[in-house]
């Protein structure tokens, strides 16, 4: 390259192609190709033929049908029996030319239109009443219009939590939104079909729940924006004694969540909250079947199971048909409408 930007100097300086040649002891004919060249010279290592150029045209049929077939696959498929790593290094250079385009659109919403919901697992062994520590989710909703966020950490992802959390977060916003958008959790339902209790929580509420598709990150993108803000703002630092103190901190942080000014609207979720509600649905008064119901005959222990916790009854009870309700704070069980077992949910 020095040689190259020399000569082109020398020359362009009217020194005589011939002198420059004898200067700089070079043939006259490099000269000549230098000054005719606009760029500096590059060595290019002429492609000699590979013992994969004769499997290439097979692989390339392959992947045309099937495009993330794994390299492995394909060197069993077609009876290669070379360098695995330089198998894979072949695969790896064509396979982008048969990798199906994944285009993300940007979305826009619509007042009132959308919240989307997720369980996020904060990095954080929670205490519980027995001295044991465990990982519990949280639920996180956003409204999608005005970025408005909503949390609260359950006892567990099952139907029966997950439809006590939504309430109790919609009965704080005090409406309810037109869609409520979930991935594939299986207390929701398994797409298309919706559990029992998704389709009656959505049917008292007169919403839609929305299973997405898999592999569509971008149309739950909010609230998994939302959920990784909570893992990098919220946790760090900080200690819990139990669920109630964690949702006792996470209530006061999101006050102040809510009032930082979000990027894509350019505006703070509390002044965009009010067209969002303006839009949303009338919440009712309450909601059929809501929590945990079951009916048992109670047997000699005198005990029921809820979750997979044990809580006693009145023993006067025994042999008894009752009536166990539970929500997330409290465990009821009832004889002929009365109360003959209240406990604080554990």
């Amino acid at each position: 390259m020095e040689d190259w930007s020399l000569i082109r100097r020398l020359v362009g300086q009217g020194v005589p192609e011939r002198q420059v040649a004898r200067d700089l002891g070079i043939g006259r004919e490099t000269v000549r190709r230098a000054v005719a060249s606009d760029r500096p010279p590059t060595y290019v290592r002429r492609q000699a033929p590979t013992s994969f150029d004769v499997f290439e045209p097979r692989v390339r049929a392959l992947l045309e049908v099937t495009p993330g077939m794994p390299a492995s696959v394909l060197a069993e498929r077609l009876g290669w029996t070379g360098s695995a790593s330089w198998w894979r290094q072949n695969v790896a250079r064509i396979r982008p030319d048969y990798r199906r385009l994944d285009p993300a659109d940007r979305l826009s919403w619509e007042p009132g239109d959308a919240v989307q919901c997720d369980l996020w697992f904060p990095p954080y062994k929670v205490p519980l009443e027995d001295g044991t520590t465990t990982l519990l989710p949280v639920l996180t909703m956003v409204a999608m219009f005005s970025r408005f966020m909503m949390a609260l950490m359950i006892p567990t992802r099952r139907s029966e939590d997950l439809m006590l959390g939504m309430w109790s977060l919609l009965q704080g916003l005090g409406r309810v939104p037109r869609r409520l958008i979930w991935d594939n959790e299986a207390g929701i339902g398994r797409r298309p079909h919706l559990s029992g209790q998704a389709r009656v929580f959505a049917g008292t509420l007169a919403t839609q729940i929305v299973l997405l598709k898999p592999f569509d990150p971008e149309s739950k993108g909010g609230v998994e924006r939302r959920n990784g803000w909570l893992e990098t703002s919220f946790m760090p630092g900080r200690e819990f004694t139990c669920p109630a103190d964690f949702n006792r901190q996470l209530g006061e942080w999101l006050k102040l969540a809510n009032q930082r000014v979000v990027r894509t609207t350019h505006a703070r979720p509390l002044d965009l909250l009010g067209q969002d509600l303006a839009q949303m649905l009338a919440l009712p008064p309450a909601v059929f079947g809501l929590g945990w119901r079951n009916q048992v005959r109670l047997g000699r222990d005198y005990y029921v199971s809820i979750a997979g916790n044990d809580y006693s009854v009145d023993p006067s009870a025994i042999g008894r048909i009752v009536n166990v309700q539970a929500d997330l704070d409290t465990v009821q069980i009832r004889l002929d409408g009365r109360v003959v077992g209240q406990h604080r949910r554990a």
